[in-house]
């Protein structure tokens, strides 16, 4: 069993930036693509940036060029570092750890960008 636990949340101005940790244990987390996911009031939950085992990484178009994911095999921890924050970034952020068939979510860390 995949235990994923997200960190880093909080109450950050427009324009500010915040990074997002998320741990993963119990298996090897190196075989293991990892996600970010968000999921703001009333909407369903949308991939926001995935890095792939190898370190490849994919992002939304809505957040090209303001959001960064990277992963430290050594750590068993990725990471999302957020900047150029805009109030619709409101959302709990989620980190998903998948490989074949299984999946795994954590629990979940609230970002609010507000002034």
């Amino acid at each position: 069993q995949v235990q994923v636990v997200e960190s880093g949340g909080g109450l950050v101005q427009p324009g500010g930036s915040l990074r997002l940790s998320c741990v993963a244990s119990g298996s090897i987390f190196s075989i293991y693509a990892m996600d970010w996911y968000r999921q703001a009031p009333g909407k369903q939950r949308e991939l926001v940036a995935s890095v792939s085992s190898g370190g490849s990484t994919n992002y939304e178009d809505f957040v090209k060029g303001r959001f960064t994911i990277s992963r430290d095999n050594a750590k068993n921890t990725v990471y999302l570092y957020m900047s150029s924050l805009k109030p619709e970034d409101t959302a709990v952020y989620y980190c998903y750890g998948r490989h074949g068939y299984s999946g795994y979510w954590g629990q979940g860390t609230q970002v609010t960008v507000s002034s």
